[in-house]
């Protein structure tokens, strides 16, 4: 039940520590991107995980409909059980 949101946890963690990394090499190096240049990493970040919190509540939602349904279905077998079937 929470295999799902703990492993966009874990991407979104491993992406972040990507960025990380690739930013401390690149300081490492001496190289210098002008900024027109380069990526907006903070809007490529927000988009990532803005698709994997929809990710999420998709699941979750999916999650939901699943344990109602087999709520419902608990509730008829037990009305059913308990209801002699010559009525």
């Amino acid at each position: 039940m929470f295999a799902a949101p703990s492993l966009a946890l874990l991407v979104l963690l491993a992406a972040a520590a990507g960025f990380l990394a690739e930013a401390e090499a690149n300081a490492d190096a001496g190289t210098v991107i002008p900024a027109e240049s380069r990526p907006c990493v903070d809007c490529h970040a927000f988009e990532f995980m803005q698709r994997a919190l929809q990710d999420l509540k998709r699941t979750a939602n999916n999650l939901n409909t699943r344990t109602n349904d087999l709520l419902l279905r608990v509730e008829k077998r037990a009305l059913c059980d308990c209801l002699p079937s010559n009525l």
